[in-house]
């Protein structure tokens, strides 16, 4: 075992529940459903809502990838949100080792966390250009306040270079590395506290074409290695269809279809899921 397996492992058990069943998915999620209530259009009349996710259910199996797919304004996001309780759920469940997350008392919540880590959009909005790297990557473990310093900075090292870096690196500031090298970081802070389940919302599109390939064949060597699970909002299909074994489509909130990316996108069945594939430029021979 590694140094950030074997001090991880120790500090921080890989669940705070010794109930969990194993054969159950890892994510459960459950009529999730999320209303926005809209501006008044009278000063005393009813404010109108509008639904961003209406009834979604899904299953995520430990050590696999589920892909969510939607033009923008299909609810991706705020699916994105709610299972990482960064938002609250106007009706349904979101279950993640057998733990209803937002059934859970604050203290609770926190402790959990260390099961589920996120990695956003933009690495250059996502890191803190005034701190070094090395608090970056440990800012989850500083917040459970579980580990000295001489461990975080051990882990820190450690986890830098799993996802590629140097161990030296962790002294620079962000304005030093390029934007697949910033989102290198951002995948360092998410695997700090080996979680089970990464959310990762669009990881790769801000990035070059170039350096997207590279960061896509990252996650899934740490999926391999590491066994994290994976749910991963695109709007590209061919990242999709690159790391996810399963891929659920959405359309104004709601999943209007689901399967395997090569059955799914070679023959679909939803006229929306066609229209999303008819759209993807092809090149004319």
């Amino acid at each position: 075992m590694n140094t950030i397996n074997s001090i991880a492992a120790s500090a921080f058990p890989t669940s705070a529940t010794g109930h969990f069943d194993p054969n159950a998915p890892l994510l459960r999620v459950r009529g999730l459903q999320r209303d926005y209530p809209l501006p008044r259009t009278r000063p005393w009349g009813p404010r109108a809502q509008v639904q961003a996710l209406r009834g979604v259910d899904l299953d995520i199996t430990t050590g696999r990838s589920l892909g969510v797919v939607g033009e923008s304004g299909s609810g991706k996001s705020t699916l994105a949100r709610l299972v990482m309780a960064l938002d609250t759920p106007s009706a349904g469940s979101v279950h993640l080792l057998g733990r209803d997350l937002h059934r859970l008392p604050a203290h609770a919540l926190r402790a959990a966390r260390r099961d589920f880590q996120m990695v956003f959009q933009d690495p250059y909005g996502s890191l803190d250009p005034r701190q070094t790297v090395e608090r970056i990557v440990t800012e989850p473990l500083q917040a459970l306040g579980s580990a000295t310093r001489a461990e975080l900075r051990e882990q820190a090292a450690a986890v830098l270079q799993q996802v590629g870096l140097r161990a030296g690196d962790a002294h620079k500031y962000p304005h030093e590395f390029s934007g697949g090298q910033r989102q290198r970081i951002a995948i360092a802070r998410a695997l700090i506290t080996r979680p089970r389940l990464i959310v990762a919302d669009e990881p790769v599109s801000a990035l070059d074409v170039s350096v997207q390939a590279q960061v896509l064949n990252l996650l899934q060597d740490l999926q391999e290695r590491l066994g994290v699970t994976y749910l991963l909002i695109s709007h590209d299909l061919a990242v999709v269809q690159h790391l996810c074994d399963e891929v659920l489509v959405l359309h104004e909130g709601r999943v209007v279809e689901r399967g395997a990316p090569h059955t799914l996108f070679s023959t679909p069945q939803h006229p929306y899921t066609q229209a999303l594939v008819a759209a993807v430029p092809r090149i004319a021979l």
